[in-house]
């Protein structure tokens, strides 16, 4: 067991930190790991597809976090109103429904079903 004390917004604590493991030496990781591994090596990851053009007309609905796109409910030239879920993301193992912001007619849809995106990528256009 080792004391220490820490202070967090100008208040000090003191804690009691147990150390585990079957030694008390510094673990070091190798500068090189050698390959033991006698699988194929697998496959790189797809590339990330080409950007995609975000029309200069109209309103864009981003992503508000990361996530994976499970549906798309919209294509280009669909007509929406205020309310209607355009698509669902799926973040932290949950559902979220995108909703259209709007009335109006979709310009373009700059996702697709299995996309992983990030805060503020591009999903839809509506103008």
């Amino acid at each position: 067991m080792r004391k220490f004390n820490i202070t967090v917004n100008g208040k000090t604590y003191e804690v009691v930190v147990e150390e585990t493991g079957s030694s008390s030496a510094p673990v070091s990781a190798p500068a090189a790991p050698a390959n033991t591994n006698t699988q194929p090596a697998q496959p790189a990851a797809p590339a990330a597809s080409a950007p995609v053009s975000v029309p200069a007309d109209g309103t864009t609905i981003s992503a508000p976090m990361p996530g994976t796109i499970l549906k798309v409910n919209v294509e280009k030239g669909a007509s929406v109103k205020k309310g209607d879920v355009l698509l669902v993301l799926e973040a932290m193992k949950m559902e979220n429904d995108i909703q259209s912001p709007i009335d109006g007619t979709v310009v373009a849809v700059q996702t697709s079903k299995g996309a992983a995106v990030e805060t503020g990528a591009p999903l839809v256009t509506i103008g």
